[in-house]
């Protein structure tokens, strides 16, 4: 019982993470200037790691509760 409940928050909160650094990425990148240079690839890079750790997770999350 718990443990769904953990699953669902933790797939929730990592969803919701890429989510908000896609938005911020995506933003910087048509700010344009000085800010976008500095920030825009970095935000992707950050987007692209966390992409990683979701599909991580949520893959170990089905492995280990297929039931």
């Amino acid at each position: 019982m718990i443990s769904s409940v953990l699953v669902k928050i933790l797939s929730i909160v990592l969803l919701i993470a890429v989510g908000i650094v896609l938005i911020l990425g995506i933003g910087t990148l048509f700010k344009g200037g000085s800010t976008s240079k500095k920030y825009s690839n970095k935000l992707m890079q950050l987007r692209v790691l966390l992409q990683f750790i979701a599909i991580v997770v949520l893959v170990g999350f089905a492995y280990f509760f297929k039931n």
